[in-house]
């Protein structure tokens, strides 16, 4: 299947991957970092294909924005938004962190900059 969308990772989305790597390798083993990292690596390739079918990130629909979308490899949450510009088609994924997290937070901290 060919990509429709490119994929871009913010570099707080990175520093998100990297702190969670480490922090599953230093309190179970590095084998699971691995594997859930591996996890959200195949999800952020299938949203090069599909990435409309993520839901709209509910924290922030709840105040009006819409422009945001959701995609999970429980616990973990990936949100990012879909740009078309002048005929590229991109997904920027800003956030991958545990969902069990003070997320209305988080999300005022990192989105809005609040």
């Amino acid at each position: 299947m060919t990509a429709t969308h490119e994929v871009v990772l913010t570099e707080d989305a990175q520093q998100d991957l990297q702190e969670l790597y480490d922090y599953i390798a230093g309190h179970d083993a590095p084998a699971k970092a691995d594997y859930v990292l591996g996890c959200i690596d195949q999800l952020l390739a299938s949203l090069a294909h599909m990435p409309e079918r993520g839901a709209w990130t509910k924290e922030l629909l709840a105040l009006g924005i819409r422009e945001y979308r959701e995609t999970y490899f429980k616990p973990y949450r990936l949100i990012y938004r879909i740009i078309h510009n002048e005929g590229r088609h991109m997904v920027y994924v800003y956030l991958i962190v545990d969902g069990r997290r003070d997320m209305q937070a988080l999300l005022q901290r990192r989105m809005l900059r609040v």
